[in-house]
């Protein structure tokens, strides 16, 4: 198995600043949009933008919030072992918001679309908008497609990719494992 470094720690402090911008640029001050990250690993990302806009933005509210998808997603009772869900914090209202939905990692679509599900017990929202990190593209199973996206990359099915985070892996970055050969 190769790997190779899709985002090191300079690109990708530079990535979630540009995500931030672009957030910015349509949703203004926040005052008719919250953010929600997806557990688990959303969650890091949604931290991150939300720490950074709040800076961008002093004296604004941005409110925030985590969701978890695990007993919405079409697979989980697939699976051998005890599911355990993360937790889902989520202190406001979302009806006629616009909703940012963050994860780390787009790949099927499936865990948007659970998302998406989950979040209608919070209320019905004006516009859900996507960000994801990094976008596996050619890898659907469900017609989604972000609205703001860090870096784009070609992948195939046996493809990994694993993004650490600062808080819990020690290390920004960004990584790309195929189990192809290279000739």
């Amino acid at each position: 198995m190769s790997s190779r470094l899709i985002l090191n720690q300079k690109n990708f402090d530079i990535t979630i600043n540009r995500l931030c911008f672009e957030l910015i640029e349509n949703h203004d001050d926040f005052n008719d949009s919250v953010i929600i990250g997806l557990q688990p690993r959303g969650v890091n990302l949604s931290n991150r933008i939300t720490k950074q806009l709040r800076q961008f933005l002093p004296g604004k509210t941005i409110l925030s919030g985590n969701l978890d998808i695990t007993f919405f997603r079409d697979d989980f009772r697939r699976r051998e072992s005890v599911i355990v869900p993360s937790a889902t914090q989520i202190d406001f209202i979302i009806e006629n918001k616009k909703v940012i939905l963050v994860d780390d990692v787009l790949y099927t679509g499936r865990t948007i679309r659970a998302a998406l599900d989950a979040l209608l017990a919070f209320g019905r929202p004006s516009k859900v908008e996507l960000v994801v990190l990094i976008d596996r593209k050619f890898s659907r199973h469900l017609p989604i497609e972000p609205d703001y996206v860090g870096k784009a990359i070609d992948t195939i099915m046996s493809d990994k990719v694993k993004v650490t985070w600062n808080e819990t892996d020690g290390k920004d970055e960004v990584w790309l494992f195929t189990s192809q050969k290279e000739e």
